[in-house]
């Protein structure tokens, strides 16, 4: 998505992210995530000239998601000491906490005018990994219900009770 990294949009953008990956499945990524992209966003806001504009893309892959910000100052940004920073500053943390909480982060040029900053996050660890399936020696397993299903009570003459489900996502 391309947007103009103003404070007010790199709160959609994080909402955007998680939406997409509670839709791949990958919810326990999501704090990380949203922290990462705020955090490269802050900076375009901050740093980036001649314009704010650039373009985020989140990309998952078989054991890793990708998130990286594209922008048109071909400046590299400059990652200072952790223990450099002033103890009460408020600035100069952002990149050392996207490469503390990624498994991988870096920046490359993008042509003659810009640059792309990214981080990694595994897929694979067991807090996101997907369930593992039971072993096929199971006597009968019943279907998935798609949704409620109703059948008859013992007497034929009224439906069964249906448990409440809720059509909201999320």
């Amino acid at each position: 998505m391309e947007l103009q990294a103003l404070p007010s949009r790199i709160g959609q953008v994080r909402r955007i992210v998680s939406a997409q990956l509670r839709y791949w499945h990958l919810d326990a990524l999501i704090d990380r995530a949203s922290l990462g992209v705020t955090e490269l966003l802050s900076n375009v806001h901050r740093h980036a000239q001649p314009d704010k504009t650039c373009t985020v893309e989140i990309e998952l892959l078989l054991d890793r998601l990708t998130v990286s910000v594209r922008d048109h100052d071909p400046r590299m940004p400059v990652v200072d000491d952790p223990q450099d920073i002033a103890p009460l500053a408020t600035c100069g943390r952002g990149l050392a906490m996207v490469a503390a909480m990624s498994e991988s982060w870096g920046v490359r040029p993008d042509g003659e005018s810009g640059k792309v900053v990214w981080f990694t996050l595994p897929t694979t660890s067991p807090a996101v990994a997907a369930p593992s399936r039971r072993a096929r020696h199971v006597v009968q397993e019943k279907p998935a219900r798609r949704f409620a299903e109703v059948g008859l009570a013992a007497d034929g003459l009224r439906p069964e009770h249906a448990p409440a489900r809720s059509a909201v996502a999320g």
